[in-house]
């Protein structure tokens, strides 16, 4: 499939989900928000300064590394999309299971996705529009699908920041049920959102297996260059291995279900976005465990690494 075709493709989706998918993204929201904690903020009061570092690797390094690869590779402008939105999500939960797995700092960890979602309710849709304006390809096509950026800023804050207000003040009020509930409002996200993308996977079948060769391979060079520049901000700041690897799966491993749901609910579900968005979702899970298990085989090996000083 060419550019031109890839750019015009739009996903289908299932009846309903105009309003479908407003909802599964306030669900996901509030779902996350079940799980912050005043505690989990601590690492911000302990050393701001290598907190703020951490969270710009996650918020800011991360987009400025996209849109170089973008400029490096050329490709097209609705692909170059996806790369974007990706980017912009803040860090996904797994990331702090990952984190655990490898040996990580599980509290930087849960700090860092905590600030990027609670950030995410302005910083996502600010973000996603300024970004895609530095790519003169991307920013004419965002225009071309009639973006108003006004109402995607408004609609998109209101949709993610009311249900984290009211996830935490729940979550505050009542912790034990939130803890109950919680797991149940993930699956039921989750199974929500499969079921509008699977609604429409008969009607778009020819175009995701005709856009997965040419996607596979950016969005596996794109996630790789996100744990290096995860890894490089750790060492940039001096932190400790555990640290390290906090910040390497932080930056690697990204809300790709949240994208999805943006993409597919204010940019007309572009073809090749779609595709890059969704392939992240899916191999950045096979990569997280991978380098988890690497660094669990290099302590393994090197026993002494594990041995450096606490910060």
């Amino acid at each position: 499939m060419d550019a031109a075709a890839l750019d015009s493709a739009r996903i289908e989706l299932a009846p309903g989900g105009d309003w479908i998918l407003p909802l599964i993204l306030a669900v996901i929201m509030f779902s996350v928000a079940l799980s912050l904690r005043p505690r989990d903020f601590l690492f911000l009061k302990a050393q701001p300064g290598k907190f703020a570092g951490a969270a710009a690797a996650q918020m800011l390094a991360l987009p400025l590394m996209t849109l170089g690869l973008i400029y490096l590779i050329n490709p097209a402008p609705s692909i170059a999309l996806g790369m974007i939105v990706v980017a912009c999500c803040p860090g996904g939960n797994v990331s702090n299971f990952f984190t655990q797995l490898g040996r990580g700092d599980t509290a930087l960890s849960v700090a860092l996705t905590g600030t990027s979602s609670l950030a995410a309710a302005l910083l996502t849709p600010v973000s996603i529009l300024f970004w895609t304006s530095l790519y003169a390809p991307t920013a004419i096509l965002v225009n071309e699908i009639a973006v108003s950026p006004v109402a995607f800023v408004i609609q998109t804050t209101l949709i993610l920041a009311i249900p984290l207000a009211l996830g935490m003040a729940f979550a505050f009020r009542f912790p034990a049920t939130a803890a109950r509930i919680r797991p149940v409002l993930m699956i039921a996200a989750l199974l929500g959102i499969l079921s509008m993308v699977f609604g429409g996977l008969a009607a778009n079948w020819a175009l995701l297996t005709a856009t997965a060769g040419a996607v596979l391979g950016v969005v596996i060079l794109h996630n790789g260059l996100a744990f290096l520049t995860g890894a490089a901000a750790g060492r940039l700041l001096c932190f400790n291995a555990p640290r390290r690897r906090s910040l390497t799966f932080e930056v690697g491993i990204q809300n790709a279900g949240l994208g999805l749901v943006i993409l597919l609910s204010q940019f007309d579900g572009l073809g090749g976005a779609a595709a890059v968005v969704g392939l992240w979702s899916i191999w950045h899970l096979f990569a997280g465990l991978g380098l988890a298990s690497a660094f669990r085989l290099y302590d393994a090996r090197w026993p002494a690494a594990k041995a450096e000083p606490a910060e």
